[in-house]
Parts: structure tokens; C-alpha cells; sequence
């Protein structure tokens, strides 16, 4: 028993050497000193062995026992530190790394815009509204009082998902499910990015973003229309700039204008950037909501009137900071960002 207790002693710390992992380690253990070990089976049979022999062999089964435990604990430390120096050469960390490396970007001048109107108008007693960008047809046209042979409705100017699903051409069907889902009194505006299938140039692109607005409330007049316009354009740019009303055509408004703003070279004193006219390129377009379109939505034409106002803060935008080419609010080039 006593040799069989050497072999076990010298196959077992032989293994240990030769573990690769914790998995084997515990796998020897339990060979040799779990329930049904090697050595514990030895021990049960001790009961066997004659007085004199007993202690002479339980002597050498504990020393064989504490070799054995001691050279497990021994590997397993081994095996925990080779364990962590691979891992700290699998996950090394650059301390010296320069932190000036990251670069903290800021809004775009669309959205710093964007933000700029929507602030103006909440100044001014305006809720902000959002709606969805892929729109049904009847919102995006047929409740804005649209005709059917209206040339925005053909495949060459709207991107349709389907007959009945398209992406929508400007954010007036936000006031469309507006006043669907609200009763007057209802003052908001909605802003976003809608999308026409226009070639790029200077300053068209397939995708733009809008600001419109909506008043919907007994006795609103064009005298409000104006005024509102007014106190916008002069909060947004500055007092000494002048608007002017062309009367034109919406299908959603009547009576519908355009309004164009002083020259922001020459202040309407006339110079090349505005060809002596003194006045801008058009900047939004507006007019007085039309019945069918008050009807079509579930609000009485005869009790209530409104206005609606409309324009591009792509526009805007460009007027603004002086920006010659649309392109450049969509090239993402640091280079042009970096100075906003």
C-alpha cells in the first residue's frame, strides 16, 4: 500500500505539471482527493490494515495528500497570473494616448436655425409640433385642397412609396393632422425635412427642411398674417429690415402671397447682389387658410378663420450666413462646418 501511495504521489504531481487550465487542474483533483479519489480510496481501506500498520500508512497518506494539495495550489496560482498577463496584453491600454485627439464637434447651421425659428415662435405663443416624414397621399394633398391634376402630384416631382404612401413634399400635413386631432384655437409650427424630386443646383436639392406655421381661431384676419410676419422677419434678421407681399398662388391658402426681405448687402438701398431692387430673393410664402381646407379637417368655416405660413430654413439659412451653394449644407466637409 505504501508503494501504491508513492506512484500515486508521483503520477499526480506529474499531471499537475502538465495542466493547461483550470478545467484540467480541477479535473486531477478530483481524480485523486474527491469522494471517489484515488487517494480516498486508499483511506477507506485503512480499517483493513493490522495496528502496527495503520499509523505507518495513514503517515504517508497525509503527506502524499498535503504534497499533492500544495502543488494545486502552487499551479493554480501559476495558472492565475499567466491568465492575467495575457490579458493584460490583450487589452493594453495606451496611457500616453493624446487626449487633444478627440475633437468636440457643434450643431450644424441647418439645425442651429432650425432651433433659432422654433425658439422664435414658441416667443411668440407657437407650439411645436412633429410629424411623420412618410406621409399618406390624402394628408400630403387631397386635404390641402390639392387638385387632382396638380403638377406636384406626378411621379416627376413626388417620391411615392405607393399609391398611397409617398415622402412628403413640405410639412403642411403636420397642420393637416393637427387640426384633425385638435380643436381651435390652434397656433403652431412644424419643422423638418421634407423631400421633391428636384435636380441639385445652386439652390435646389431632392431633400430640405421647412418651418410652417398655422393660426386657426375665430376673427383671424390678414391683418394678423402680416403682423405676425412682420414681428418674425424683424426678430429673425434685425428692425431696419422691410417685407414686402406679392400677391400668388397655394391651393391651400386664399388669398395666397409671397414676401420677400430687404437686401442684406444694402439694407433696400438698391446694389449688384439684389440687382438694384433692393430686395432679396422670396423667403416664405403664406396666406389665409382656405375653407375647403378648414372643412376637410372638421373645423366650421363660417365660425373660424386662419392663416398658414411656409419657407425653406435651407433658405433661410443660406440668407443668413451668406451661403452661395445649397450643396454645401449636405457635404458634410469639416473644413466648411468648422466655421458655424
Amino acid at each position: 500500500m505504501k508503494d501504491r501511495l508513492n506512484n500515486i504521489e508521483q503520477e499526480t504531481l506529474v499531471k499537475i505539471d502538465q495542466a493547461e487550465d483550470f478545467q484540467a487542474l480541477e479535473k486531477i483533483r478530483v481524480e485523486v482527493l474527491g469522494k471517489k479519489g484515488a487517494l480516498t480510496e486508499i483511506l477507506k481501506g485503512m480499517g483493513k490494515l493490522s495496528k502496527e500498520e495503520r499509523p505507518i500508512i495513514g503517515q504517508v497518506a497525509n503527506e502524499v495528500r498535503e504534497k499533492i494539495t500544495e502543488k494545486l495550489n502552487e499551479k493554480n496560482e501559476n495558472l492565475k497570473w499567466e491568465r492575467l498577463r495575457k490579458q493584460i496584453i490583450e487589452e493594453s491600454l495606451d496611457v500616453t494616448a493624446s487626449k487633444n485627439l478627440v475633437n468636440i464637434g457643434h450643431r450644424h447651421p441647418l439645425n442651429q436655425t432650425m432651433e433659432q425659428l422654433e425658439n422664435l415662435f414658441r416667443h411668440m405663443g407657437f407650439s411645436v409640433i412633429d410629424g411623420p416624414e412618410i406621409e399618406s397621399v390624402e394628408n400630403n394633398f387631397d386635404k390641402l385642397n390639392s387638385p387632382k391634376n396638380h403638377p406636384s402630384r406626378d411621379l416627376s416631382d413626388t417620391f411615392y412609396i405607393d399609391k398611397e404612401t409617398l415622402l412628403r413634399t413640405h410639412t403642411s400635413p403636420v397642420q393637416v393632422r393637427t387640426m384633425l386631432s385638435q380643436k381651435p384655437p390652434i397656433r403652431m409650427v412644424s419643422a423638418g425635412r421634407t423631400f421633391r424630386f428636384d435636380d441639385v443646383d445652386d439652390t435646389h436639392s431632392p431633400m430640405f427642411y421647412q418651418i410652417e406655421g398655422l393660426v386657426v381661431d375665430e376673427n383671424v384676419s390678414m391683418a394678423n398674417l402680416i403682423d405676425t410676419i412682420n414681428v418674425f422677419i424683424k426678430n429673425l434678421f434685425g428692425e431696419e429690415f422691410e417685407t414686402r407681399f406679392r400677391p400668388h398662388y397655394f391651393p391651400f391658402t386664399e388669398p395666397s402671397m409671397e414676401v420677400d426681405v430687404s437686401c442684406f448687402d444694402c439694407k433696400g438701398e438698391g446694389c449688384s447682389t439684389c440687382n438694384h431692387t433692393g430686395w432679396s430673393m422670396e423667403l416664405l410664402g403664406c396666406g389665409m387658410v382656405h375653407p375647403n381646407v378648414l372643412e376637410m379637417c372638421g373645423i366650421d368655416s363660417e365660425k373660424y378663420t386662419g392663416f398658414a405660413f411656409g419657407m425653406g430654413v435651407d433658405r433661410i439659412t443660406m440668407v443668413k450666413y451668406g451661403i452661395p451653394n445649397i450643396r454645401l449644407l449636405y457635404d458634410n466637409d469639416k473644413r466648411f462646418l468648422k466655421q458655424f
